[in-house]
């Protein structure tokens, strides 16, 4: 395999969030490290920025700090070297990015929001960073419905213009897509200690002083997984090969299997969905679009569509999910439904018929 070129240029992943919209699965789990098509979600992100040749990486964490390390190590095993900065205290975005600048080593800086799954290219981010000799590079892609956005317009040479926060009649379709590269300079003139926006302070604040902001926009695959309902659609995006990655355990294709998987020949298993080891899947279930984590059990006949299953939790037979989440050890009883947006906590039994929204039973 021929290894990429090595990139002079550090890279921050900021994965401090306690990743709320997420529970119950992130109560025990942060956000980055819930397996996500069979794998860590940061793995995916790792293995991108390994592959723009890019070896040194910091990891800016704060909820839950100690699993990063306790799982990644110093980063030899994914062919990068990682250090790993703690937030005591909420930062924000600015505020996190400077907190780690004592770690870096190179001149420009390659920040990604752990959050965000993306097809942005780290290598071609700093060869136009470089071209355009830019004190910050952004990475931004096009959307259909910019006004749920803040917009970056930029002109024919990709200079940023101005940043306009969420308007009903925006002046552009690219918006920030959470992507960045610093000249390290940039990074230690951000206050210390404080918390700052980089969105709404640092970016407006740097363009008022005459900084060259550069946009590089494309359309390429961007998602941010911080819902359920988003969570689940990249883990399926990356099992079908619709989002980017190096990391995927397998094959793409409609369903990813890990090691010990047990699926019944008479079940159906599509749309992207990841089972985990030792998940089961019996006979006539039908399970499509979702993720199933270790140990998770899908009994007869029961039909889980887009939902989350938690790692030893269980659907029972006949049951139905769309759109559900269920925390780790959660049961959902004999033909019940849950409906898109239901969350079952960690532990929670839901007996046999004990939920419907049909009349019959």
């Amino acid at each position: 395999m021929t290894l990429p070129r090595p990139r002079s240029a550090d890279a921050v992943v900021l994965v401090g969030g306690k990743g709320t919209r997420l529970r119950p699965l992130t109560l025990s789990t942060p956000k980055p490290m819930l397996p996500t098509a069979g794998v860590p979600f940061l793995t995916h992100l790792l293995s991108r920025i390994r592959q723009a040749g890019i070896r040194h990486v910091v990891l800016g964490t704060s909820y839950k700090a100690e699993v990063f390390a306790e799982h990644f190590g110093d980063g030899s095993a994914l062919g990068l070297e990682l250090e790993y900065v703690v937030e005591d205290e909420p930062l924000d975005t600015g505020g996190a990015i400077r907190n780690v600048a004592g770690a870096l080593r190179a001149d420009d800086v390659v920040v990604f929001n752990g959050d965000i799954l993306s097809g942005a290219d780290p290598a071609r981010m700093l060869d136009s960073h470089a071209a355009a000799g830019a004190d910050v590079t952004l990475h931004l892609v096009t959307v259909d419905d910019p006004s749920r956005f803040g917009c970056v317009p930029t002109d024919e040479g990709g200079r940023v213009l101005r940043f306009t926060e969420k308007s009903p009649d925006p002046p552009s379709d690219q918006i920030n897509a959470g992507c960045y590269v610093f000249r390290r300079e940039v990074i230690e003139e951000i206050p210390a200690g404080v918390p700052v926006s980089v969105e709404r302070e640092t970016f407006p604040g740097l363009l008022a002083a005459g900084a060259h902001l550069h946009g590089v926009v494309d359309d390429s695959y961007w998602l941010d997984v911080g819902t359920p309902a988003a969570f689940v659609r990249g883990s399926a995006d990356l099992v079908r090969g619709i989002a980017p990655t190096a990391a995927l355990p397998g094959k793409t294709g409609e369903s990813l299997m890990l090691d010990g998987a047990r699926v019944d020949p008479d079940a159906i298993v599509d749309g992207g969905t990841a089972v985990g080891a030792g998940a089961t899947i019996e006979r006539g279930a039908r399970v499509s679009g979702s993720v199933l984590l270790d140990g998770a059990v899908v009994a007869a006949d029961a039909v889980v569509c887009d939902s989350v299953l938690g790692t030893d939790s269980r659907v029972g037979r006949a049951a139905v999910l769309d759109g559900a989440v269920l925390g780790d050890g959660a049961a959902v009883g004999a033909r019940c439904e849950l409906i898109p947006g239901a969350r079952l906590w960690p532990g929670v039994t839901i007996p046999d018929t004990g939920i419907r929204f049909s009349p019959d039973v």
